[in-house]
């Protein structure tokens, strides 16, 4: 099986950890990249229809699809769901890209599964769409690929051919409403799993039970050891990073099987290290790895007597596990991605002063930072801090404010979506830790008030980023109040990415 340019198999661990875990990080030429001027990003007119969308580097170039602010069929009848989030490129026929792509979709509105085929939960609206799309974000066709699944969040690209989606809630019969108000009952399967989908195909509909049962956001894999790594969005408590050592390596399986391990990271020495707080930038530690007895549990609610496992009690019941071992407390991790033996992922919240028990004012999430970007090292199990967000005013220094999803670009750039609530960017990121702007997000309603004007939409963020396999095109989604899916290009190692 054929992985791409960037992964393991181009050095060997051997070579990888003689060299230093993280020498890759650390040394740059004498002519490394200098990031462009962030105020350079120009008005860029959609190739859709002309209307101004992103602002960009000079030079490039971005056509829209599958925009939700108005109904969408795909061509299996799916009438298109929204919230488009997490997203995987594969290499497609004829030259095209095929896209699996998120819908993360509450239960609020949405009390049943969408599109075709036999759901998973007939009772839950949220899932995946594959679309088969040129590399200038020509459609070329489209259709559901896992219905019946809740708050699929992000996920990540199998070097086998396959898109695994994972779901961000604990929600199910077994549990008590959550806090966004979906009250459960309705709900004929637990929920809170991962799935896997081909990249050409029906997904078999079964959750990865033994991978947790938790607020799953993203997962990559380690094609030498087998491995699938995951985050946790924990929004009001601490967040794990964990793993699943599956019962056969889906290298020579070709799939993801049920009743492996689950284990949760811990750093050697320091019993339930606080990495949601701030670190020295390049702080590096050693890492164990403890067990997770139970990774599948089952709540007791009664919605009769409204009592039994409340919603709040659910979303711990695997880290708790973990954390009672020493485990580490992190800050809302989000999007992951492997490259080149390490697993960077982003702490939304993280970098910010310590959180205690005393500080039961939760209201603002677990973590009082803008940001963290780390990278686990596969072979030598160091983990290491790579960015972390400056504390001062976001809006006057253009800094990271609550990164999300992550890729790499094919010379091996962190490319950064990110959640934020004033200027919504996708940053470049190098090695090194230069930070810079490559897109930014200017869209706005294109449904008028009834006194004739426009408003702003609302909500909306970048998710999703992933690279065509030739690298020519970023796919990107912007998801939140309308769902809307790019395709970008132009030149990327002019501007460093």
């Amino acid at each position: 099986m054929s992985l791409d340019r960037r992964s393991v198999l181009k050095s060997s661990a051997a070579a990888a950890v003689a060299a230093g875990p993280f020498a890759g990080l650390v040394a740059e030429s004498a002519a490394a990249f200098r990031p462009p001027d962030p105020t350079r990003l120009l008005p860029i007119p959609d190739k859709r229809d002309g209307k101004v969308r992103l602002h960009l580097p000079r030079g490039f170039s971005y056509r829209s699809f599958h925009d939700t602010e108005f109904p969408v069929v795909l061509d299996d009848g799916t009438e298109l769901p929204g919230r488009h989030d997490g997203m995987g490129a594969f290499r497609g026929p004829n030259g095209n890209v095929i896209l699996v792509r998120n819908h993360e979709i509450t239960n609020l509105g949405n009390p049943r599964a969408f599109g075709p085929g036999t759901p998973y939960d007939p009772a839950a609206g949220a899932g995946t769409t594959t679309i088969e799309v040129t590399k200038y974000g020509e459609v070329q066709d489209a259709y559901t690929s896992l219905n019946g699944t809740m708050f699929n969040c992000s996920g990540g690209i199998m070097p086998w051919g396959s898109w695994v989606t994972c779901e961000e809630t604990v929600n199910g019969p077994d549990v008590g409403p959550d806090f966004q108000g979906s009250p459960n009952a309705g709900l004929k399967q637990p929920h809170g799993y991962v799935f896997e989908v081909p990249k050409d195909g029906q997904s078999e509909r079964q959750p990865i039970t033994h991978a947790g049962r938790f607020a799953h956001e993203a997962v990559s894999f380690d094609p030498v050891d087998g491995i699938l790594y995951l985050t946790e969005d924990n929004f009001e408590f601490p967040s794990g990073f964990y793993r699943y050592i599956p019962p056969s390596n889906p290298m020579k399986t070709g799939r993801l099987e049920d009743g492996g391990r689950l284990q949760m990271l811990a750093i050697k020495g320091r019993r339930n290290a606080h990495l949601e707080r701030r670190w020295k930038r390049g702080s590096t530690w050693d890492v164990r790895w403890v067990d997770i007895d139970d990774p599948d549990f089952r709540g007791d609610y009664n919605h009769v007597t409204g009592q039994g496992t409340t919603n709040d009690q659910a979303l711990v019941m695997v880290g708790d596990q973990g954390r009672a071992q020493g485990a580490a407390l992190f800050s809302r991790l989000e999007g992951q991605v492997f490259d080149d033996n390490v697993v960077y992922f982003t702490s939304t919240q993280g970098g910010g002063p310590k959180e205690d028990d005393s500080d039961d004012d939760n209201t603002d999430g677990f973590g009082r930072g803008n940001g963290q970007v780390w990278a686990y090292h596969c072979r030598s199990r160091k983990l290491r801090l790579v960015y972390q967000a400056p504390l001062d005013d976001i809006r006057a220094n253009r800094r990271f404010d609550f990164p999300d999803n992550i890729t790499t670009s094919p010379r091996g750039t962190l490319v950064v979506c990110e959640d934020s609530s004033i200027d919504n960017y996708i940053r470049g990121l190098s090695p090194r830790g230069q930070l810079w702007d490559i897109a930014l997000n200017r869209l706005v309603s294109q449904i008028a008030l009834p006194d004739g004007t426009f408003p702003t939409r609302f909500g909306d963020e970048f998710a999703g980023s992933t690279f065509s396999p030739d690298g020519h095109t970023l796919f990107v989604n912007i998801q939140a109040s309308k769902g809307m899916t790019f395709a970008i290009w132009g030149p990327w190692k002019r501007i460093g990415v």
